[in-house]
């Protein structure tokens, strides 16, 4: 809904998994029309994730970037790429601590244009009882939500979008919804 409202020019992506999500959005943008492009930045991308993304037959649409989402490099890359769009939308889904999330949302937020979105995934982590989260860094007070909360205190430019909350029954990102108004 939000890609079919904001029509992007530009979607950023960290952590792609296996792909699905970049294909998702490169398809909604083929039926927008236009030239929107989504950007996957992942730490490691495997080959045969790679290979069947490259194969896909919307793979004109998708640019694939190997590296950390935080690393000077790899930000350099996806800046120079967003530097001319009209509207772009960041889609924040790699590692969940605290301090991974903030940082990219300190290095992210100047890319989202005004009306478009900072969509920050996985913000229930919070919400879940901590022996649900085994053999992993983050959990409660250490996650997507605490870095959000964080961010939003020094970002008035950023709101909450509620309404997006309120129409979804179950969601993995609660209060991960961040409009950019200024």
């Amino acid at each position: 809904e939000l890609i079919w409202a904001i029509k992007p020019d530009l979607i950023i992506e960290t952590g792609i998994a296996h792909g699905g999500s970049l294909i998702l959005s490169a398809s909604i943008l083929e039926l927008i029309g236009g030239r929107g492009r989504v950007v996957g930045v992942d730490i490691d991308i495997r080959k045969h994730n790679r290979r069947e993304i490259e194969r896909h037959r919307l793979a004109r649409r998708i640019t694939l970037i190997e590296g950390s989402s935080t690393d000077d490099e790899v930000i350099k890359k996806i800046a120079k790429i967003a530097h001319s769009k009209k509207r772009v939308l960041v889609l924040l889904d790699s590692n969940h601590t605290h301090s991974h999330v903030a940082k990219e949302l300190e290095l992210y937020h100047p890319l989202v244009t005004r009306g478009s979105y900072l969509i920050v995934f996985d913000t229930a982590i919070d919400n879940l009882p901590q022996d649900i989260i085994k053999n992993r860094p983050w959990g409660k007070g250490n996650s997507p939500a605490t870095a959000v909360k964080e961010f939003l205190k020094k970002n008035p430019g950023f709101i909450i979008d509620k309404t997006i909350d309120h129409k979804l029954l179950i969601t993995c990102s609660p209060n991960g919804f961040l409009k950019r108004i200024k």
